[in-house]
């Protein structure tokens, strides 16, 4: 009994990875953006060359306090696919960035 116990300790279970194994690596995901600001317009192209789809998104922060802050409708970026995203503020841009979604 306690062989067959030993046996079934020693014996590597399917799928299960050992102590030397390292875990898989993660397959490569996001579009590439560029952002450019020009007084208070914003223009983001994003290509991605991977093969599952990227859902982007552009957002805008703008300087002024009453000046609405703007995050744009997801656009999705195929495989080599380049997309144009655009906001604006009525006055400074503060910030800007694209976001990822798988």
């Amino acid at each position: 009994m306690l062989a067959a116990l030993a046996l079934l300790v020693a014996v590597p279970q399917p799928g299960a990875a050992s102590l030397g194994e390292a875990a898989p690596k993660p397959r490569p995901f996001g579009a590439a953006c560029r952002t450019g600001v020009v007084g208070s317009a914003v223009v983001a192209y994003c290509h991605n060359p991977y093969p599952e789809t990227d859902r982007v998104r552009l957002h805008v922060e703008c300087d002024r306090w009453w000046d609405i802050d703007v995050d744009s409708a997801p656009v999705e970026a195929g495989p080599a696919q380049t997309v144009r995203l655009t906001g604006r503020c009525w006055e400074e841009v503060r910030s800007a960035w694209v976001s990822h979604q798988k």
